[in-house]
């Protein structure tokens, strides 16, 4: 089996205790408006353009005029030369394949560098949304001995399936109410509470993250009902960390034809202080990684 992957590379702490080799997995199910990897929405890939760089002799159907794409044209078009056959600095395809062999044997090449308990994350987009491919190379991995990590959005109704692999399992939960999450990142958080009751309760390592961002979750009101919802499960062994709004991948929006949808989401001083001090409050284990 093969994994669409649109970025990889060596991270340390972030992403998983230690030095760990990122696999950032193409397609996510959510729109959040404030994605940093806009390009891993698209289960297929998405299309990136530096303007200024783009040639027109580079696509043989007409759809590069001066600095401008047309979409449209591109849309319909499976062969994509521009990215394979004319290859340029202009305008790429987000992803490329990986078998599963090849990574697990790419982790065993690495291994000497996975110090400090590191290992192999699997990132996204949304890891998940290629679950089948997925889950195969955690158990392989898992088989040599490699510390494994995902960082998912939580919302797989098959989650519970990849505990026994995953050494360190990463959820965001970034909205507690239902409504608000739709609005803002298109899905529903029903799901995603349910793995994170099944997570807390059964595993041993689990980190559950929230971004704060002003105008979506940053309201002192809803640091109550976040407490509310973790303390019904086994909260002393999970850790929490509050996460604050950025906006490193606006540019690529851009890049990938797409409008950057959030505005204004810089929590203002000390907010990030006040939600960590009101869960230690609380009993819960508040990390910064």
């Amino acid at each position: 089996m093969k994994l669409k992957i649109f970025k990889k590379g060596f991270n340390y702490s972030q992403d998983g205790p230690g030095n760990r080799l990122v696999y950032h997995l193409q397609g996510c199910n959510m729109k959040c408006r404030w994605c940093a990897n806009p390009e891993s929405i698209s289960g297929e890939g998405a299309l990136m353009v530096e303007r200024a760089k783009l040639l027109e002799a580079v696509c043989p159907y007409g759809a590069i005029k001066g600095n401008d794409v047309e979409r449209d044209i591109c849309r319909d078009c499976e062969a994509k030369p521009c990215t394979n056959k004319n290859k340029n600095e202009g305008i790429w395809l987000s992803c490329f394949e990986m078998s599963v062999e090849d990574i697990v044997d790419e982790a065993k090449e690495s291994k000497d560098l996975f110090f400090d308990g590191g290992g192999i994350t699997f990132s996204g987009g949304e890891p998940t949304y290629q679950f089948k491919a997925l889950k195969e190379a955690l158990i392989k991995l898992k088989e040599t001995g490699i510390s494994t990590a995902i960082e998912t959005n939580g919302t797989h109704a098959q989650l519970e399936e990849v505990f026994p692999y995953v050494d360190t399992l990463i959820v965001d939960l970034k909205h507690v109410d239902d409504d608000m999450h739709k609005r803002f990142t298109g899905v529903s958080n029903q799901e995603i509470k349910r793995n994170i009751a099944k997570a807390m309760n059964k595993h041993p390592n689990l980190l559950i993250r929230t971004p704060l961002i002003e105008g979506f979750n940053a309201k002192r009101e809803y640091i109550g009902q976040f407490i509310e919802f973790y303390k019904q499960f086994n909260y002393e062994r999970t850790c929490f960390e509050i996460l604050r709004y950025h906006e490193y991948g606006k540019e690529k929006w851009e890049q990938c034809g797409m409008t950057y949808k959030m505005h204004d989401g810089h929590i203002g001083e000390g907010v990030e202080e006040i939600f960590e001090t009101e869960y230690k409050a609380n009993g819960l284990m508040v990390v910064r990684t």
